[in-house]
């Protein structure tokens, strides 16, 4: 064997170890888990849905049948991540849903006007506010950045809580901005 001929064979070695040595990583985003947890902590903070829309998922479920239309080996699965995911808490988290819960009544009346809307990014936004006194202004401003910054935090702390890497933040923001804005409704 010559030495071109095994300079080739090492370069094909070297190369076919390098193909197999690259690895691509898929960084998983649990969304499901996310849309449960985000839902729980929703509801828990802002009072169960209306009795109306109580009704229209039972109308939606009798008419589907007994698992709503889906497989039955579906539901099977929800369940278990819904029961999986509802140990999603710790101390910091409970704090800041006990704040927030605390300062919905404060933004109630403010959605209500338009005054505050919830955005598509998971956040509070100030909506029409020029009807508003200074001192009105004032409050609203103070409410909507302690809600913000609340969110923030619940929504950092929810990732850590899943394992979803810091990267994705913004998606957790964005399931959990769905949940807000059906709660306003």
């Amino acid at each position: 064997m010559t030495a071109r001929h095994r300079t080739i064979r090492i370069m094909a070695f070297s190369a076919i170890l390098l193909i197999f040595a690259c690895v691509t990583i898929n960084i998983y985003f649990p969304a499901e888990k996310v849309e449960t947890v985000a839902g729980e902590i929703v509801e828990e903070i802002r009072g169960p849905e209306s009795e109306d829309e109580k009704k229209e998922e039972n109308t939606a479920g009798e008419k589907q049948g007994f698992f709503g239309g889906k497989p039955v080996f579906a539901s099977l699965v929800s369940t278990a991540y819904a029961q999986e995911v509802t140990q999603v808490s710790n101390p910091t988290i409970r704090g800041l849903k006990d704040r927030m819960k605390e300062r919905f009544p404060q933004l109630k009346p403010w959605y209500a006007s338009r005054v505050l809307t919830e955005g598509d990014d998971g956040y509070v936004q100030l909506g029409d506010d020029q009807g508003l006194g200074i001192k009105e202004k004032s409050a609203v401003r103070n409410l909507l950045a302690a809600e913000n910054k609340d969110r923030e935090q619940l929504y950092r702390e929810v990732a850590k809580a899943l394992n979803i890497d810091a990267g994705q933040i913004d998606k957790v923001a964005a399931i959990f901005a769905k949940e807000w804005q059906k709660s306003i409704r």
